[in-house]
């Protein structure tokens, strides 16, 4: 927890009475170009959190296209108009902020989703956490937040490129690499192979094809450990719930999407934002059976049939398996009582 005067290669977050937001990094003699004028670092460093700085004047002739004049035609305000005297206030920003700012070389989980992740796979202080695919960072540094110092992370991503942009973004934040964070590349199932049996208390899977993974997942986690995999597509989604039911060894699995609305609230003006962050993935959260018992399963009714594909049959095979398939769902009994009564209301008009 990052406390007192603002120091230089921090990074801090300007927010305007407008609510737009920039995030930058502190640097002596550095500025930060806004819309509204530059915002002189000097100024900012040794400030305290909650302070308010002002852009620095100029005239936008400083911003004209000197190599090719030609394109500022017909834009005199460039020439004339003064700008400067803004205000913004200064913060460290928030790990959620952060997360949506930093350099990215993948994309990232929204923070609903983190947040989500965090909640749903207890993850807390102190526990050994193996997560698959570091991509930009954003569910690493949650991640390695959330255990602390006293827990421990280890990251499996596979491209190179990606670990290195996530461990940079990671030593931003932290102001320096993590002591508690192992990070490797390599295939997940390579590498987990090297880890001992049962020797981490959560798994967190971002990958493509998370359900291709789970033997290697149950070999290296604790029993009654918690699983959680993020998946974006319903094709995904059916494919793990599959893998998890047919191997035996995971309970069923909880499936959530998380949708996120923002409120306005101005006196009597109460309404919700205009724009909503809609669908971005599905959480599926499993735990780890012990070794020699199989998952408690919930019998399906023998007359739904949920695994037959409808256009694969014929025609005379879809009759003949129309009960099967339910493609009715309603009993015999129940039908009979429906048409007598629509039988009586339709005999009472007549009358």
């Amino acid at each position: 927890m990052r406390r007192g005067p603002l120091k230089a290669g921090e990074k801090v977050q300007f927010t305007d009475r407008r609510s737009n937001k920039i995030t930058d990094q502190l640097v002596p003699g550095g500025v930060t170009q806004t819309s509204h004028g530059i915002i002189l670092h000097d100024d900012v460093i040794g400030m305290v959190e909650g302070s308010v700085v002002v852009t620095v004047s100029a005239k936008r002739e400083t911003q004209m296209n000197h190599e090719h004049p030609e394109r500022d035609a017909g834009k005199p305000w460039k020439g004339t108009r003064a700008i400067g005297g803004w205000q913004f206030a200064v913060m460290r920003p928030r790990l959620a902020d952060y997360v949506l700012s930093m350099p990215r070389g993948a994309q990232i989980m929204y923070p609903k989703d983190i947040a989500q992740v965090i909640q749903l796979g207890d993850i807390r202080s102190g526990m050994n956490v193996l997560e698959s695919g570091a991509g930009s960072g954003a569910m690493s540094l949650n991640l390695l937040d959330a255990v602390g110092e006293d827990g421990h992370l280890t990251t499996i991503e596979m491209r190179s490129e990606f670990a290195r942009v996530a461990e940079g973004n990671a030593t931003v934040y932290f102001g320096g690499r993590p002591a508690w964070w192992d990070l490797r590349t390599g295939d997940f199932d390579s590498v987990a192979a090297t880890l001992p049996e049962h020797s981490f208390d959560r798994i967190m899977l971002d990958m493509l094809d998370p359900w291709n993974r789970l033997e290697q997942a149950y070999r290296v986690i604790a029993p009654g450990g918690v699983l959680v995999a993020y998946v974006t597509t319903t094709t995904q989604l059916g494919r793990m719930a599959e893998a998890l039911r047919e191997a035996g060894s995971w309970t069923e699995p909880d499936i959530q999407e998380t949708l996120e609305r923002n409120w306005k609230a101005q006196g009597l003006a109460i309404r919700p934002d205009h724009q909503m962050i809609g669908h971005t993935g599905f959480l599926m959260v499993t735990r780890a059976m012990a070794p020699g018992f199989r998952a408690l399963r919930k019998r399906d009714r023998a007359t739904k049939d949920t695994t037959t594909d409808i256009d694969s049959l014929t025609p005379e095979e879809r009759a003949e398996q129309l009960e099967d398939l339910e493609l009715r769902d309603i009993s015999d009994r129940k039908l009979r009582k429906v048409l007598r009564d629509l039988d009586a209301q339709v005999h009472a008009i007549g009358e």
